[in-house]
C-alpha cells in the first residue's frame, strides 16, 4: 500500500496546529505565529495551507478564527480544542493526534 504523503502532511500539520494553539491559551495567536511554529517542522509550510488547515479545525468546531478585514486571522482552541489536546475525547480521523502512552 502506497502512503499518501500529502495527507499525511495535512493531517499531522492540523496536530502541531492544535498543540501550537494549545500553547498560546488563552489569548490565540495570529496566523502568522501559527506559520513560523508550523514552519519549524515544514520548512516549506505557506500561509495560505496554514489557513486551509485552520479552516479544516474550524469547521470541525475545534477552533474559533476570527477573520479580521485587514487580512490577519486570529485563531483560538475552543472547549472542543482543549479537550483533543489534552486527550480527554477522542480524536477522529482526519488529525494525526499521536496515541496516548502515559
Amino acid at each position: 500500500m502506497a502512503v499518501d504523503h500529502d495527507r499525511v502532511r495535512r493531517e499531522h500539520l492540523r496536530w502541531v496546529l492544535i498543540l501550537t494553539l494549545n500553547n498560546a491559551r488563552p489569548m490565540g495567536c495570529h496566523d502568522s505565529v501559527a506559520l513560523a511554529t508550523v514552519q519549524g517542522v515544514y520548512p516549506d509550510a505557506t500561509e495560505l495551507e496554514v489557513r486551509r488547515e485552520l479552516d479544516y479545525l474550524a469547521d470541525r468546531k475545534l477552533v474559533d478564527l476570527d477573520k479580521k478585514p485587514d487580512s490577519r486571522w486570529i485563531a483560538k482552541l475552543n472547549r472542543l480544542g482543549v479537550d483533543l489536546a489534552e486527550y480527554t475525547i477522542d480524536c477522529e480521523p482526519g488529525i494525526a493526534r499521536p496515541e496516548k502512552y502515559w
